[in-house]
């Protein structure tokens, strides 16, 4: 895959979103997840190149331009640390760490921040060679004991990976201290040895493995394993399957312990129930609730970090529909979906005789049209939820369903005498196709003020606007869905269904409005409010739909829903926003 991601260059623009799509999506985190930092690293910041090319230069552009700022932050902030080790005697190297050009962009996305606010583009790791074997992990407390009594610590940002190493292998010692600057600086303390780990994953294991595996290893056996079942029962829907192998790559970790102390490794925001199937998939399915810390808490608690958590179970329990709503960990969804879809099969069977019974018995044929008829009046999803309610006995055919099968004979008949003696001119003309559009794949899709008008549909979830790096997509009834390329629904639409993406871009736009939501931050002052309002619809001329602001302590959030042409318009405004006293963040949100 990185090899495909180097060459992208010589493929169709269709093509390259799709493959930057599920590079991103999938390949990027799986790197992560069996610990190969650097081929991750590459992978993202490849997928944000051919996806977002403009953006990817500026940030690039602004790196190149600060890099001299940052050394000189480097040298003075690491001279001090370099007298102490060489004190203590131990063999080390220190290395600057720029934080990646992916993760730049994804924090000025989630922060909604400027390339000038991201504050910890630079880290420090501090690399040694241990005394022994032995001491390797003392090596590092004692190393950050050193350095904070030369710089002052975050008290909440030290995080403990030497005694709990995460489950792909890594380990470190991560503190951010205060430089004399006043700037924070992450420093990240690991022996060769971590390193090694930390740059190849699970690989570099091999390379210090003596004897018998170690408990990394077995935690790497675990989640291959959880991977391996899904793909043994794998979701009928593409984006489900995905999304369910996808839940444990990013999630951070927690540590819980059994009754009997047992240490177990978690991910972040895990709820009982997720505890439950991480230890049986029989204690899962029959489990009736939890005791943490002694306390009787419902399977949806979410479980803390040093939380002791015992699950009680029944025979009599069954696996619950509403389990699906906060189970968080690809294993239990996916054995709770498995079990239940095995239910609904079964379920499906018995509705399927139940229902053929029924209609033997009112005389009436078994035909789609019949079936459909039940549907609607139940309201099910589809024929297999109706079948499946019958069978479970949700759902007790009576003298509602033999009613509606009356009326259903006597609307066939009525359009039997219509279809054969009446109208049959116009029933004709309504059956004739329409000529659709030839899409060809390989082209870049136009979006005129024409076509969007009548051809192509804007994606609600991030609703794209002119100038906005977008693609298309062509769903099930062939229509053209146009999302931005960094909408999330977009993200699994490419990996699940690449061969539907069309590489698209605008053409220029001044007639139509799109609607766009602007997020503002700052200190609340006395006529705020009207100022907002001058600098967008008087000097800008742009019609607002709604403005909220929220006051709290001095400080104020607003959000204003406007109608826009273009991009320009939206940077326009966030510039023309900015300049007002006392608004101190302004950015383009999605809703």
């Amino acid at each position: 895959r990185l090899h495909n991601m180097r060459t992208l260059g010589s493929m169709l623009p269709n093509k390259q979103y799709k493959i930057a799509g599920e590079t991103l999506y999938i390949y990027a985190p799986l790197a992560n997840r069996l610990g190969l930092y650097k081929i991750k690293t590459e992978l993202e910041n490849l997928s944000f190149k051919y996806e977002h090319p403009e953006e990817y230069a500026e940030i690039e552009e602004k790196l190149n331009a600060t890099a001299a700022e940052r050394d000189k932050v480097f040298n003075d902030f690491t001279a001090p640390i370099r007298t102490q080790l060489d004190k203590m005697g131990l063999k080390y190297r220190i290395l600057a760490r720029v934080k990646s050009i992916y993760s730049i962009w994804n924090k000025m996305q989630t922060k909604h921040v400027p390339f000038e606010e991201i504050y910890d583009l630079l880290a420090v790791r501090i690399i040694f060679e241990p005394r022994n074997e032995e001491e390797e992990l003392n090596d590092c407390f004692d190393i950050y004991v050193s350095i904070s009594k030369i710089y002052k610590p975050h008290p909440d940002r030290l995080r403990d990976w030497v005694s709990h190493p995460k489950a792909n292998g890594y380990q470190a010692l991560h503190v951010t201290l205060m430089g004399n600057n006043g700037q924070w600086i992450e420093v990240q303390i690991r022996s060769e040895r971590m390193n090694d780990v930390a740059e190849q994953g699970f690989a570099a294991h091999w390379k210090y493995k003596e004897g018998g595996g170690s408990e990394d290893e077995g935690e790497l056996e675990k989640w291959l394993r959880t991977i391996k079942e899904i793909l043994d029962d794998p979701q009928p829907d593409a984006i489900d399957f995905l999304d369910t192998i996808k839940l444990n790559l990013f999630a951070s970790e927690i540590f819980v312990f059994t009754p009997k102390g047992e240490l177990k490794t978690m991910p972040q925001n895990s709820t009982a129930l997720d505890f439950a199937f991480s230890l049986h998939t029989d204690i899962g399915s029959h489990c009736i609730g939890a005791k943490v810390n002694h306390k009787l808490v419902p399977l949806s608690h979410k479980l803390q970090s040093g939380d002791q958590v015992e699950i009680l179970t029944s025979k009599s329990q069954r696996v619950q529909p509403q389990w699906e709503v906060f189970a968080t960990t690809a294993r239990a969804r996916a054995k709770i979906a498995a079990i239940l879809r095995k239910e609904r099969k079964a379920n499906q069977k018995i509705g399927e005789e139940i229902l053929s019974e029924f209609l033997k018995k009112e005389e009436v044929r078994p035909e789609e049209a019949v079936i459909e008829k039940l549907r609607k009046l139940h309201n099910a999803k589809n024929e297999e939820e109706l079948l499946a309610a019958i069978g479970s006995k949700a759902i007790v055919l009576g003298e509602a369903d033999k009613n509606e099968l009356k009326e259903k004979q006597t609307s066939n008949w009525k359009k039997y005498l219509t279809f054969s003696f009446g109208n049959s001119k116009e029933k004709q003309e309504e059956k004739e196709p329409q000529e659709k559009e030839k899409i060809n794949p390989k082209e870049v899709l136009k979006l005129t003020e024409e076509s969007l008008q009548k051809k192509y549909i804007m994606a609600e979830c991030c609703h794209p606007i002119p100038g906005d790096d977008v693609l298309g997509y062509v769903d099930e009834n062939d229509r053209i869905i146009i999302h931005k390329r960094q909408c999330p629904v977009a993200a699994k639409l490419k990996s699940s269904y690449g061969n539907r993406i069309l590489a698209t871009e605008w053409d220029t736009h001044k007639e139509l409005s799109f609607l766009v939501y602007i997020y503002i931050k700052g200190i609340d002052n006395m006529g705020l409010l009207n100022e907002v309002t001058q600098v967008i619809s008087r000097q800008l001329n742009v019609n607002i739909r709604k403005l909220t602001i929220e006051t709290e302590d001095g400080i104020f959030e607003g959000k204003i829903q406007l109608w826009v042409h273009d991009v320009d318009d939206v940077k326009t405004i966030c510039n023309n926003l900015k300049k007002i006293q006392n608004i101190k963040q302004v950015s383009r949100v999605e809703e």
